[in-house]
Formats: C-alpha cells, structure tokens, sequence
C-alpha cells in the first residue's frame, strides 16, 4: 500500500505537468505520512522511486530541527539542502555531456606538458620582410609539424593506455590565501551564512600561484575537471536545479512522530510545537531564499514517517494534519517478507556476501531452505526482542558468516566452495537465539 500511494503521487506530478499552466498551480501535491516500525522500509520506498524517476530526494530526520531562538537548525534549511542535491544532479547530467570533450582537451594539456612544440613563427618572418629562404623555412616547418602531430599521436596512444601514469612535472595551481575562520549567530537563515561569508571572502583574497610536481595520472584527473568548469554554464545549471527542487523535489522527512509533544508549556515541548508551526509554511507553499536562487516549495512532495508508537497522527496540530492527507500503516515484516529481502532485489543482502567474498576467490551459495532459516530466525528475534525489522538480517548475517569473512584470504583450494545450509544456520545461530541474554547483545 506504501508503494502503491507513493507511486500514485509521483505519477499524479508528471500527470500535472501536462495540464494547462494555469491549472497546474492549482494542482497542489497529496502529501503522505507513512507510519509503522523501524526497518519496514519506509525510507527506502521513497528513496528507490525517487531514483526511478531522476527526482532530487532529501532525507531529513525532524529532530535535527528547532524552533527559532531554540539551539538547532531552521526548518528552511531543509529547502536549501534539496536545492543543493538538485544542483549536484544537474551538474553530473551537463558534466556526462562535454566529459568526452574534457577528456580530450585534458590529453592535450598534458601532452603539451610532455612533448612542447618548438616551431618557426610564420608571422614575424613576413613582418620582418625574411623572403630569402622563406620558401624553404616553410617546407621544413610543414614536414617538423608532420612529424610532430605523429609523435604527439603516439605518445597519445601511450597516455591512454597508462604507460605514462608515473611520469611527472611541474604544474602551477592557483591557490587562494588563508582565510579567517569565522561563524555568524542570528535569526533564521543565517546557518548558512558563515560559510556564504567564507566563499565571498575566499574570492576577495588574491590567489597566490603554487608549483609543485604531479604526476600524469593526477594531471588526468585535475586538467579534466578543470575543463569541464570551463564548459559547463553553472548559471545555467543553477536554474534548472531550481526548476527541478520546484517541480520534482521529495522532501522525506523522518521522525515526525517525534515532535509530538504532550502539550506542556515549558520544556521540550513547546520547540517540538514550534517546529511544526515552523514547518506549516513550507509544505503549505513558501519562497524559500537559497545561494541559487529563491525556491518555491508550493509544488514540492513532503513523505513524512514515524513510528507514532506512543502518539498518533491527530497528535500533530490540526493545520499540520491537513497538509498530509494521505496516510498509509505499513505492518511488522513477516517471515516471508524477510525471505524477499534476501532474494529478490537486484543487489540482495545475500548476493552483496557472495559478491564480497568472490574477490578473495572464495564461492559461496546459499540454498533456499538456508534462506528459510535466517527469514524465521529474524522473525523469531524481532518478536522476542526489539523490533529493528530488515536491519535485523544484517546482525544475522554478519554472525553467520563471521569465520568465513575472517578466514577467508588463508582458506586452501580445497575449502574455497562453501555452501550455507539450513543445518548451518541452525547450527550457527542456535545457541545465541536459544540464550535471551546473548541475543539481545548479539543479535
């Protein structure tokens, strides 16, 4: 049901981008709140379709939030924060685009580095009226051309295939000068503005040149980034990464049920009544000013999670609650639910070992009934101790093949096939789940 309602959600913002503009403002997005334990997958339902869709997603934890004049960051940063992972997306879009062509004008920086080209310059010779053998100055600088672009070629060839990685020279890099350390206190906002401050201040020092000598495996990496800051247009990049935080954004924020207060007038309580007041403006539509530009958060998705075990939805204000009128319980993960979890996903928890563990030339395999036992014993945990959900399976696993990851690098030949039954499970796991005690430290 979970993915169902997110799903419908992020289809019902691509429907809105075909209406007409002006009944696309009107159409608002349907927030949701997910409530259930921990582990049962609330974050990563709306991590993985975010992903689906090349949609900008931050995750975010309510408690890191507090109102204004409290200790803690301001609900408004949350908006700065998308709009950053927004800029970042578009940025390795654009970079994928002239990669390729910053490729190439790094290889001739570098080969300009390694085989300079001393030549005649055509244009002095005119000017100064040489016509004596000019005719013959020319020719020589044609066929030292010829053979220079072939030896260029090669040496090309050579750059690409690594053959010149440990080689070495000087490079001249532009460094700018020390920068006074400095924090700014203030009123909403202002999070942000110590390091603003520090950019703007970082720009106004002159930049001091630093020689020092590199090798051509690193002048790979530094000339290609170098070339792709040169084509990439950032202003351009800023703006369509304010285009899509606006239009495509998923804000995800967890813990909600945990601002929540009982209603006290002093304590903690009343900073966790004004987060909420806080954050009533930006799910109900705000311009939120970021380094990029402003951001509109009338169109952005709020996902919002909590376990609400010891408060409830309709604890929250009541102009909060109608912002998030879609409400989806996710249950306890069940035993079969664990024995999906361990097979179905592309990069499933037990493809990661067997993965990890063919780097050290070791094969391992899991059978189904062996797959059946860790499900019913992470079942089993979760009821007799804290519920953790899917997080469970990874204590299991780590404890049941720990001898096998540690000895793994000496096993000999003969030993390098292994194969997890349900007898070794049982065998493995058995007298820690049997013992309480143990199993709420180990397991």
């Amino acid at each position: 049901m979970a993915k169902k309602s997110v799903a419908i959600a992020l289809r019902n913002r691509y429907r809105r981008r075909l209406l007409d503009p002006e009944l696309q403002e009107e159409v608002a997005p349907k927030n949701i709140i997910l409530m259930g334990p921990t582990g049962v997958g609330k974050t990563e339902i709306a991590r993985r379709l975010s992903r689906l869709v090349r949609a900008p997603f931050f995750k975010v934890e309510i408690t890191k939030y507090t109102e204004v004049g409290y200790v803690g960051r301001d609900v408004e940063s949350m908006v700065r924060d998308l709009t950053s992972i927004a800029v970042n997306m578009v940025k390795e879009e654009h970079t994928a685009l002239v990669r390729e062509k910053a490729r190439l004008a790094a290889e001739d920086r570098i080969l300009d580095r390694l085989l300079p080209k001393d030549a005649f310059d055509l244009a002095s010779i005119r000017e100064k009226g040489l016509a004596i053998g000019f005719d013959a100055q020319e020719e020589r600088r044609r066929e030292d051309n010829a053979e220079h672009h072939a030896a260029r070629e090669a040496m090309r060839d050579e750059l690409r295939r690594g053959l010149l990685d440990d080689r070495e020279f000087e490079y001249e890099s532009r460094a700018a000068g020390p920068v006074p350390v400095m924090s700014v206190f203030g009123g909403p906002g202002m999070e942000d503005m110590d390091m603003q401050l520090q950019q703007m201040l970082g720009d106004l020092v002159p930049r001091q040149p630093r020689t020092r000598k590199i090798s051509v495996a690193e002048a790979k990496r530094i000339f290609q980034a170098e070339e792709v800051e040169k084509l990439i247009d950032m202003e351009k990049v800023a703006a369509e990464a304010v285009r899509r935080a606006e239009e495509t954004g998923i804000i995800f924020i967890d813990e909600i049920d945990k601002i929540v207060g009982a209603g006290g007038k002093s304590g903690p309580d009343v900073s966790r009544h004004g987060v909420q007041r806080d954050l009533l403006p930006i799910v109900e539509g705000t311009t939120v000013n970021t380094k990029h530009g402003p951001v509109r958060t009338n169109h952005i998705l709020f996902i919002s999670a909590g376990a609400f075990s010891a408060s409830k939805p309709s604890d929250l204000i009541p102009e909060l609650q109608g912002r998030f009128p879609i409400r989806v319980e996710l249950h306890s993960l069940s035993e079969s639910d664990f024995g999906k979890i361990l097979t179905q996903p592309k990069n499933s928890l037990t493809r990661q070992y067997v993965e990890l563990l063919r780097t050290e030339g070791v094969e391992l395999r899991f059978t189904d009934d062996a797959v059946a036992e860790i499900a019913r014993t992470a079942r089993r945990l979760n009821e007799e101790n804290e519920n953790i959900g899917a997080r469970r399976l990874h204590t299991i696993m780590e404890k049941l093949l720990e001898d096998v990851l540690f000895e793994a690098p000496d096993l000999p030949e003969e030993r390098r096939k292994i194969t997890i039954d349900a007898e070794r499970v049982a065998g493995r796991l058995w007298d820690t789940v049997k013992d309480r005690d143990a199993a709420k430290y180990l397991l």
